[in-house]
């Protein structure tokens, strides 16, 4: 099932990516122009709508049975078609000695199940509110490329909680060293983790843990651009023992993006999420597979 869906996948980007299909999306005037070519300033202040959008993707999810009580809502969902939507804005202050992003990011998404002589019911498979300050000191050049030390404070949160467990609230600390404002690298970082969990209000841990972590982007040509980000989080350390705890957590994204207009874009993604808790035997995982409709939009304010 597993080499099927990755199978459509790279058959649905051969096919985005083919010029036929994308003779009506670059018929426009300079795809972008935004993005095409950046006169940097001493500094500036810019919203970035990375992406709002409205995905449709199919779900396989293997050992769900071990996470029904995790507060980790993809590790337990079905594996069904799904619809969810996005939001990613990012307010960026750029200095040329220093860069500072305040970010939203929002994803929900549920699906209506109803098998043969079965009553209908509703499952969650992605439920995310992050709210991130990431501070960069610019320190050196590399390539073109900005590498410095950084720190960042966050809060994740969920719009409801899953099943039996309480609604995740989580506050991350993290420092490290980045590569960022690269044509290709926009960010790749490791750094150290800081964790203090009050999921459960009568067993807040602190967690520590190592990270890495990346966004990609690739114009393929004027109009196509594909990206990947995600990243990798190993716990090392606890204050106490929590079974839904993770002992590790992997996310990635995958997407090719077709303007269709100046700003709105189609084509299809891929998002895998695996991860295994203290309690359980076997990893936990999540593969999506769909397409996506998004709307992008870059904000000079300063």
């Amino acid at each position: 099932m597993r080499l099927k869906t990755m199978g459509l996948f790279a058959v649905m980007m051969t096919f985005c990516s083919h010029p036929a299909f994308a003779v009506e999306a670059v018929s426009t005037e300079t795809i972008n122009e935004k993005e095409a070519v950046v006169v940097h300033k001493p500094s500036e202040l810019r919203g970035n709508m990375r992406r709002l959008g409205l995905e449709l993707s199919t779900t396989e999810v293997s050992n769900p049975e071990e996470y029904e009580n995790s507060p980790v809502s993809a590790l337990s969902a079905d594996s069904q078609t799904v619809i969810k939507g996005i939001l990613d804005f990012v307010l960026e202050y750029d200095h040329e000695k220093m860069r500072w992003d305040n970010s939203v990011f929002l994803n929900y998404g549920k699906t209506k199940l109803k098998p043969h002589n079965e009553v209908a019911e509703t499952t969650e498979n992605e439920d995310k509110i992050l709210l991130t300050s990431d501070y960069t000191y610019k320190l050196f050049k590399v390539r073109n490329l900005d590498l410095g030390p950084f720190a960042s404070i966050a809060y994740q949160t969920e719009f409801t909680r899953n099943e039996d467990a309480p609604r995740m609230k989580v506050f991350r600390g993290k420092a490290g060293a980045k590569l960022l404002s690269g044509k290709i690298i926009k960010e790749l970082y490791v750094a150290g983790v800081g964790e203090y969990d009050i999921t459960y209000s009568d067993e807040k841990t602190t967690k520590f843990a190592l990270e890495t972590g990346w966004r990609l982007e690739y114009d393929m040509r004027e109009g196509v651009k594909v990206s990947t980000d995600g990243y990798f989080r190993k716990y090392l350390a606890y204050s106490q023992y929590v079974g839904t705890d993770l002992k590790y957590d992997l996310s990635l994204t995958a997407r090719m993006d077709v303007n269709v207009t100046t700003n709105l874009t189609f084509g299809p993604y891929l998002s895998y999420r695996q991860a295994q808790s203290r309690v359980a035997n076997k990893k936990g995982s999540n593969l999506m597979l769909g397409v996506s409709l998004a709307y992008k939009d870059l904000y000079q304010l300063w």
